[in-house]
Order: structure tokens, then C-alpha cells, then sequence
């Protein structure tokens, strides 16, 4: 059961910022030192003055812009609550999409409740742990999927869509981003009763879920008291119909760097007992040999080395059981899981600990990024992949299991910045 609610949110003031593009950001995680000081130079307003500073002290001073800004009317409440539909409009391959989805408060939910995918780490969760702390707000929001095979509450937004944006700014990748805000009480009601029977799947934002609960529960340990509905009992989300023709989830390919003494002809020897290794001449080939075979599992492989482009499929349907361990069948099948605990793990020796430490593999979004990185950086080879489904990773989810790490991308990613929830708490 999903217990959603409409909420006043906090947005920036048109009066003082005059250009939203200047001030909105990728998700905090997705934003290095460049990306970092780009956003720092568009606006003393960005909103990664807040969710990632440059200061030494940077969870107190986002928690004094913070106040600065609310004070100085920088960042102003809307006066009704309301439901925030928003839109998203890309191009993936040459074909355009558009994603709906609604900003809201979600409940939150330890245990059952709310279904994750993917594991967590400890250091980004302490870290989004000290902001909220220090702020008392939620900036970036949870991307949480629930199924509505009939596209019922989306259907509720049709009309809307065709009014002018509260908001509308494109992001790095050309991507046109669109906020309207729904007060009208008849839709809110259809929307909050709709979702009632739903199950919440997250798609992105599992650390800052973790994180929300974290705060939850030291709230009520120092015996505060929520006031109202915009309070460490609810977490700013956006909710996402995963049967959305407009959600797409992109694969995220490898990168190999630093194995000591790797030698490309023992790894491929090793390789051919448990796949098939089709050798082509240039990339277009191999991208259509996994255009080609989506419903197997098969990798893209690329050594620094050589010229050659090489294609995988994985034969050896003996060793599965290996792969599974204690996880399910369904895990073991996995595209992602018979890379790493095949390829990477067993032949090539980087185990989960590596991975955790981030010692030998960097992630890049796009098949030809990858290619390209390896050609003019220090890598020694690249892996590239198909995409993790929706319906595997709804699959995995239900089972209670996680994912290896970056086995999605939900493309493209909800800006931070556009809609902020400030938490009322009674102390």
C-alpha cells in the first residue's frame, strides 16, 4: 500500500532567480568536481551550494544558505498543497520519448513496505545523513515506480500537460524538464486514492531512502514529533509508472583499469569455457550482434590492446548454480550477475570488496563513451552491456534480492533543485 501526499512546496522566487537553468542540478551522486564547479560559477543560487559544497564545514553552511535563502525569499512556499506533475522529454537512439511521472510525499515504509534493487554503502548514506540533519529538508527526490498497466493516474494529467509549465529547463543532455502544479482536489484525491492499492519500487535514491529512514528513527529516539504531513515521516518522491511507455532504462558499461599482469590471450582462453567469442572488425558490428540478441545474455568486449571488437554469449548454463549461491535463479540469470561473478570475480579476481573500493572499474553511460574513454585514457578494456529490464528488476525486488552495483540507469535522471520539501518538526 503506497500513502502518498500533496504538500506546499518550496521552489525558487522568478523575482530573484530569473533563469532556473542556472540553479537546478543532476542528482548529488551523479555530480563530480568539474560538473561541480560549472554549477558554482552558474549561481550564487545553485542548489549544489546546498546538497554538495565546496566548504570544509559544508553540511553548517548549507544549513545557513539555506536559511539565508528562505529568509531573503530566495526560495518561497507555494500557498496550496498540491501534487507536482512532471514530465521529462529525451532522446534515446534517435527516438524521442517523454516520461510522466508526480512529485508528492511518499510514507515511509522500513521493511516490506517499500521494495529496493540495489545495495547500499555506508559512506554516501552517513553523508546524506549529516544534511538532513543539518538542514531539515529533503532536495533531491526518491524515483519510485509503481505499476499501473491501464495508465490510469497518469491519464489524470492529459489536461494539464496541455497548460504552460510552472517550470520548464533543459538539462547537460538537452533534455527538456516540465513542472505544473496540481491543486485541483478532485485529481489529488484520485491520485492519492489510486495509489493506495500500488507497490513502490525504487528505481533511484536507495541511499537517500536509507538515509530518510536513518532520520526517521533518530527523530523519534529524541522523542520529536512530526507536524503534519512535511515531516521525517514522509520523503519527497517522485512517482513513476513503470509501464510508462516513456520509462527507459539504459545499461551502464565498464570500464577495467589496474588488474596487475593481465594478459588478454589466458582471460579469452578462460572466457571460451563458459561463452562464445565472436570476433568483429569494427563497433557497428558488435552493436548490432547485442541490438540482435537482447534476450540472451551477451556482452560487448573491447581491449585496449588489439583492434578487435569482441562479442560473448554465455553457453555454460552448468555454472549458474555456482553464480546463484544463495541468491535465486532469477538473480543468477542476470546480464549483470554473470558479469561480475563470472568475468569479473572469478577470472579476473575483483570481488566485491574491489568493487565497494572502486579499485578497478569506472562506469560510463553510453556504449560509444565507453569506447572512446578507452582509446584516450588508461584502461585496459571495456565491457559493454544491454539493458536490465523493468519487469527483472520489479523480478528481483519482489524477492527481497539485490542487484550488483550499476546494473540500471533510469535515463535521464530527475533534476534537483526544481520542488524542495523543508521538514516541520515539533522539538
Amino acid at each position: 500500500m503506497a500513502d502518498v501526499f500533496p504538500f506546499r512546496g518550496y521552489r525558487y522566487n522568478p523575482e530573484k532567480v530569473d533563469d532556473l537553468n542556472n540553479v537546478v542540478t543532476q542528482p548529488y551522486d551523479k555530480i563530480n568536481a568539474e560538473l561541480q564547479a560549472e554549477y558554482y560559477e552558474k549561481s550564487p543560487y545553485n542548489i549544489v551550494r546546498l546538497i554538495l559544497g565546496k566548504e570544509e564545514n559544508r553540511y553548517q553552511s548549507a544549513a545557513e544558505k539555506l536559511d539565508n535563502w528562505l529568509n531573503n525569499n530566495v526560495l518561497i512556499r507555494d500557498e496550496e498543497a498540491g501534487f507536482y506533475l512532471y514530465t521529462q522529454e529525451y532522446v534515446v537512439e534517435g527516438k524521442k520519448f517523454v516520461r510522466r511521472g508526480f512529485i508528492g510525499l511518499g510514507k515511509l515504509e522500513s521493511g516490506e513496505g517499500v521494495k529496493a534493487h540495489e545495495n547500499t554503502m555506508e559512506g554516501p548514506k552517513a553523508d546524506r545523513l549529516n544534511l538532513i540533519r543539518a538542514t531539515e529538508a529533503n532536495f533531491g527526490h526518491i524515483f519510485m515506480l509503481y505499476a499501473d498497466e491501464k495508465n490510469e493516474i497518469n491519464n489524470l494529467f492529459t489536461e494539464i500537460m496541455q497548460n504552460e509549465p510552472l517550470i520548464e529547463v533543459s538539462d547537460e543532455d538537452h533534455n527538456l524538464h516540465k513542472v505544473w502544479h496540481i491543486t485541483d482536489p478532485k485529481i489529488v484525491d484520485q491520485v492519492s486514492s489510486k495509489m493506495k492499492d500500488k507497490n513502490l519500487y525504487i528505481a533511484d535514491g536507495h541511499h537517500r531512502y536509507q538515509t530518510a529512514l536513518n532520520f526517521q528513527y533518530e527523530c523519534k529516539e529524541k522523542g520529536w514529533k512530526a507536524d503534519g504531513v512535511e515531516s521525517f515521516n514522509n520523503r519527497l518522491m517522485t512517482f513513476i509508472n513503470m509501464d510508462d511507455p516513456g520509462l527507459k532504462v539504459l545499461p551502464t558499461h565498464r570500464l577495467l583499469y589496474g588488474i596487475e599482469n593481465f594478459n588478454l590471450e589466458s582471460f579469452l582462453e578462460r572466457a571460451a569455457e563458459d561463452f562464445g567469442i565472436y570476433d568483429f572488425n569494427n563497433k557497428e558490428e558488435l552493436y548490432d550482434f547485442l541490438d540482435d540478441n537482447k534476450e540472451k545474455t551477451v556482452f560487448g568486449f573491447k581491449a585496449a590492446e588489439e583492434g578487435t571488437y569482441r562479442g560473448f554469449e554465455f553457453k555454460n548454463e552448468d555454472i549458474l548454480e555456482e553464480i546463484q549461491g544463495d541468491f535465486s535463479k532469477e538473480y543468477a540469470e542476470l546480464d549483470v550477475s554473470i558479469l561480475h561473478k563470472l568475468i569479473l570475480e572469478k577470472y579476473l579476481g575483483i570481488d566485491e570488496k574491489a568493487l565497494a573500493a572502486k579499485t578497478n572499474l569506472d562506469y560510463i553511460r553510453y556504449r560509444d563513451q565507453a569506447l572512446k574513454a578507452l582509446a584516450e585514457k588508461d584502461y585496459q578494456a571495456a565491457f559493454i552491456l544491454n539493458s536490465t529490464s523493468v519487469k527483472e528488476v520489479k523480478e528481483i525486488a519482489d524477492l527481497g534480492e539485490k542487484m550488483p552495483q550499476k546494473s540500471t540507469d533510469f535515463y535521464p535522471k530527475l533534476l534537483t533543485g526544481l520542488v524542495i520539501n523543508k521538514l516541520s518538526i515539533k522539538k
